[in-house]
C-alpha cells in the first residue's frame, strides 16, 4: 500500500475540529455507529471510498472504520476536496489520497492510490471508482462484492455499462433512494448552492434573475432557494413533464437562448455537457455570474467561453472572470466546478447524516449479500429507505 498523499499533515488540528462539529450533528449515524462497533460487520473487509472529501465524507468514512473495515479515502473532485479534512483522516490512521486543486493526472494517481488497497465495497460519487476498475484495472473486479454510486452522473454511467453486459459487480444506485433524491438533492442542494452563491459574490439576489438549467431534483430545489431569496426565478427543461411541473409550481420556463439574454444568475443543474455553451455566450448580459450544480465542470463549456475571451482572471476568490473580445464580462463561479462545494461547504450535516447513512448501510447490505445479487444497478432496499427515515424522524423527536 502507497504512502499517503495531502498536502500538509500541519492541518490535521483544524480538520478533526470540522469533523467532530459536523458527528455533532449527524445523530442518524452516531446511531449506526454504535451497531457497527458492537457488531464489526466489516472486520477484515476493505472499502474504498471516493466522494467529495470534507468533513462529512471524514465521518462516514470512519463509521466504516469503526465497523471494522480498512478504508482508503480519496477526492471524487479535486476542487471539493479539503486538505485539513485530508491531514485530519492522515492523523487519525486512515489511507488517504488527495489534494486541493490536483491536476487530472494527479487525480487519477489518488484514485489509483486508493484503488491499490484492493477493495471488498466501493463507495463512489460521480463512477470514476469504478470506471476505472472496469477499464483500467479489471484484475479487482474478481474480489468485489459491489459499489455504492452517490450521484445521478455516476448511476448513469454504471446503467449504461449494464446495458451494454459489462458491469462486473452490482452497484446499489443509492441516489435512487426516496431518502436521498427527496431530501440530498433537492434540499441539500438547494441550501449549499446559495451558501456558494452569496459567500462566493456577495451579491444581491433579490430583484435578480436567475436561470435554472434543468428541473430534475436539484434544481427543483436550486429554484425554490432562490425564488425564496426573492429571485425571478427562470426555468429551462428540455423534458416536457419537468417543464410543466415546473409551470405549475409557480416558475416562467422558457428555451435557453431566450433565457440566456435575460439572466444575471444562472445554475446549471442538467447532468450533461454543453448546457451552456458559445451560442449563449454571446447572448448574455455583461457581468452575469454562471455556477453549475452538476457533478462534473462539463456543463458549462469553459474551452468555448476562452476561445471567445480575450483576457481571463481571477476577479475575487473562486470568482473566474472572462472578458470577451466584444468588451463585456462573463463570471463564473468555481471555474464550473461544483459549485456548492468548490465554492461552499457542500450540503448541511443533517442532510449528510441522511445520505451517508443510506451509503452505510447499503455497503452493508452488499456484504451480507455477497454472491446473491446479480450484476446490475440495483435499488436500495425499501427497509433501508424506511429505517433511516424512522432514525430521522427519531433524532427529530418526531413521533407517527
Amino acid at each position: 500500500m502507497r504512502k499517503n498523499i495531502l498536502k500538509d499533515r500541519s492541518l490535521a488540528d483544524e480538520g478533526i475540529r470540522k469533523i467532530n462539529w459536523v458527528k455533532r450533528n449527524m445523530p442518524i449515524l452516531k446511531l449506526i455507529e454504535k451497531d457497527f462497533s458492537e457488531n464489526q460487520y466489516f472486520k477484515g473487509k476493505k472499502i474504498t471510498v471516493s466522494v467529495h472529501l470534507e468533513a462529512k465524507t471524514a465521518a462516514l468514512a470512519l463509521l466504516l472504520a469503526a465497523g471494522g473495515a480498512e478504508v482508503s479515502v480519496t477526492g471524487s473532485n479535486s476542487m471539493s476536496t479539503k486538505d485539513d479534512v485530508v491531514a485530519a483522516l492522515d492523523k487519525l490512521g486512515l489511507h488517504v489520497f488527495a489534494i486541493h486543486g490536483s491536476s487530472e493526472k494527479e487525480y487519477y494517481e489518488h484514485i489509483n492510490a486508493a484503488l491499490d488497497i484492493e477493495p471488498d465495497i466501493i463507495i463512489d460519487d460521480g463512477g470514476d471508482l469504478v470506471h476505472l476498475v472496469h477499464f483500467e484495472r479489471s484484475e479487482l473486479a474478481e474480489n468485489i462484492m459491489g459499489a455504492c454510486e452517490e450521484t445521478t452522473t455516476g448511476v448513469e454511467r454504471n446503467q449504461e455499462l449494464e446495458k451494454q453486459n459489462k458491469l462486473l459487480f452490482p452497484v446499489i444506485a443509492v441516489n435512487n433512494a426516496m431518502g436521498k433524491y427527496l431530501f440530498d438533492n433537492r434540499y441539500g442542494s438547494g441550501q449549499s448552492v446559495m451558501d456558494a452563491l452569496l459567500r462566493t459574490t456577495n451579491l444581491l439576489i433579490t430583484g435578480k434573475k436567475a436561470v435554472v438549467c434543468g428541473y430534475g431534483w436539484v434544481g427543483k430545489g436550486v429554484a425554490d432557494k432562490l425564488k425564496g431569496m426573492g429571485a425571478s426565478v427562470i426555468v429551462t427543461e428540455k423534458d416536457p413533464v419537468k417543464a410543466l411541473e415546473a409551470v405549475m409550481d409557480g416558475f416562467s420556463v422558457m428555451n435557453i437562448k431566450e433565457a440566456a439574454e435575460s439572466g444575471d444568475f444562472f445554475v446549471t443543474a442538467a447532468g450533461r455537457p454543453d448546457v451552456l455553451t458559445q451560442e449563449h455566450f454571446k447572448l448574455m448580459k455583461d457581468g452575469v455570474i454562471l455556477s453549475n450544480a452538476g457533478h462534473f465542470p462539463y456543463e458549462i463549456n469553459i474551452k468555448q467561453l476562452n476561445e471567445l475571451s480575450e483576457y481571463t482572471e481571477e476577479v475575487r476568490e473562486n470568482i473566474f472572470g472572462y472578458k470577451l473580445k466584444s468588451g463585456k464580462w462573463i463570471n463564473v463561479l468555481g471555474n464550473a466546478n461544483i459549485v456548492n462545494i468548490s465554492c461552499a461547504d457542500g450540503h448541511p450535516a443533517e442532510i449528510m447524516d441522511m445520505s451517508f447513512a443510506l451509503q452505510a448501510l447499503s455497503a452493508l447490505y452488499v456484504l451480507q449479500n455477497n454472491g446473491k445479487l446479480e450484476n446490475r444497478v440495483i435499488k436500495v432496499p425499501e427497509d433501508i429507505d424506511i429505517k433511516v427515515a424512522e432514525l430521522k424522524l427519531e433524532s427529530l423527536g418526531v413521533k407517527i
